[in-house]
């Protein structure tokens, strides 16, 4: 492995605080997969190695999950990720024209990173914040309400090296590698938390409760039929059909089998069957 031997070291006994966290090791894949994505900064042929090593996993079940999650990456990652929603309403609120800025003023495309090694950029799906739109993540920090050039401005502090601080969540943005040891279950400490539920989250309830609305109450459930008693009616069906040329039918569903396409059960519709012989509608005057 390309891993030296201290950090093998760290990282196996890493890898056995996350297994204990499961009653089955295979169940630690996804943490594990983050922990050695912030050793190297990506998810390497080692780090496949590795994690299936520690879960008693091919290597190929390892790599068929690590190639199924976008967060995990196959390739050298930026020190941060430069997320831009361009899913319908932050594309909607100028997302696409926040991506198409930032793909020429940095020089790269989609998942692909500046020379510098500092920004990977990205067109990222939904991260639900469409309150905010169009947003822009940072190693999942959000950073809201953004333009082109509020989006140029926030990648050119990143490059030279300045703390950023998202518009909700931690104090300041940490690097690729870090927020990939948070993920893998390692607070850091730095985490703000904050207010989460801004002014435009809760729009909505205050204008309900300025207004004095209210949910319409909920129907009645309802009930559901006891498992005992559909076996006892499918029971009295199958010996009602072996006894007699018509099967009888199961206790309950005479009632709604009183109606037929909604009419009345007797009542002659256009194309029913009748003793045999088919309905024929009454000739029409004239």
């Amino acid at each position: 492995m390309s891993f030296s031997a201290e950090a093998g070291q760290r990282l196996a006994a890493d890898a056995q605080q996350i297994i204990a966290r499961y009653p089955v090791p295979r169940s630690a894949l996804l943490p594990m997969l983050h922990l050695v994505q912030s050793e190297e900064g990506f998810v390497s042929a080692d780090g496949v190695e590795f994690c299936a090593e520690q879960l008693d996993l091919t290597a190929a079940e390892v790599a068929a999950v690590a190639t199924f999650y976008s967060q995990y990456k196959r390739h050298p990652n930026g020190t941060y990720t430069v997320g831009v929603c361009t899913n319908t309403l932050c594309a909607v609120m100028g997302g696409d024209a926040i991506f198409e800025e930032l793909s020429e003023h940095l020089g790269v495309g989609h998942d692909q990173t500046t020379e510098d090694g500092a920004i990977t950029l990205e067109r990222v799906e939904c991260n639900a914040g469409c309150d905010y739109a169009p947003v822009v993540m940072v190693n999942w920090e959000f950073f809201d309400n953004q333009t082109p050039t509020t989006a140029k401005d926030l990648v050119d502090e990143l490059r030279a090296g300045r703390d950023v601080a998202p518009s909700r969540g931690a104090a300041k943005v940490c690097s690729f590698k870090e927020v990939s040891r948070v993920l893998a279950g390692f607070p850091d400490g730095r985490a703000n938390e904050g207010v989460q539920a801004g002014g435009p989250t809760l729009e909505g309830t205050l204008l309900a409760r300025r207004n004095n609305w209210t949910a319409p109450a909920m129907a009645a459930p309802v009930p559901a039929v006891p498992a005992e008693q559909v076996a006892a009616e499918t029971t009295a069906a199958s010996a009602g059909a072996s006894g007699s040329d018509a099967p009888s039918v199961p206790a309950g569903t005479r009632e709604r089998a009183g109606t037929v396409a909604g009419k009345p059960a007797g009542e002659a519709t256009h194309g029913s069957q009748d003793n045999g012989s088919a309905t024929t509608p009454p000739p029409k005057e004239g």
